[in-house]
């Protein structure tokens, strides 16, 4: 399955898990004219009027060093501002042999395999020789406060991931976000 046809996929599943994740009770008119700044929320409810068609092709995102680490994970912001209220879409890039150490979120969030094979554990301690595999197409949900790590092992992963902000990461031990799931000497020389 094409790359392109992944991602479209992934954003419109996300999407439509986060719509409804969001949906409300209808609200009687009165109030909603008496709720300030319900126009400025409309997003998180699932409204969007006077909103235009986007479309992102994977291979035109911006991407930006994650979090300030130095092993090469990148993120592409596809809708919405993770540090701001609202639903947003990004893409994490891991590296060969790099993960996330165990963290937790302040917000559920939504993530499907783009490419690569996404390895994912739970809980407090480090161990990616435990983790479960995930392939392109195939879907995970963290629960807010959940603490676990997910990454890459031997190639490249891509993984799309929705929520509602905002967002950050906090690591269980208080120490760098990114570690390497692999050591060195087991990658091949070409992804040191």
């Amino acid at each position: 399955m094409k790359v392109s046809t992944i991602f479209a996929w992934a954003i419109c599943a996300l999407t439509t898990v986060a719509m409804g994740c969001g949906s409300q009770p209808a609200t009687p008119a009165a109030e909603q004219q008496a709720a300030p700044a319900a126009a400025d929320r409309q997003a998180e409810f699932g409204r969007f009027p006077d909103r235009q068609f986007i479309r992102r092709n994977l291979d035109t995102l911006e991407w930006r060093v994650t979090e300030g680490n130095t092993l090469g994970v990148q993120t592409a912001v596809v809708e919405g501002d993770p540090s701001k209220p609202g639903f947003y879409i990004t893409i994490n890039r891991f590296p060969p042999g790099v993960m996330s150490r165990p963290h937790y979120h302040p917000d559920e969030r939504w993530g499907i395999v783009l490419r690569g094979t996404w390895y994912t554990g739970e809980g407090k301690d480090f161990a990616p020789e435990k983790t479960v595999g995930l392939k392109p197409g195939d879907y995970m949900r963290h629960p807010a406060g959940g603490p676990h790590f997910d990454g890459a092992l031997d190639e490249e992963v891509l993984v799309a991931i929705g929520g509602y902000g905002p967002t950050g990461a906090t690591v269980v031990d208080g120490g760098e976000l990114f570690g390497r799931s692999r050591p060195l000497e087991r990658l091949p020389p070409e992804r040191r």
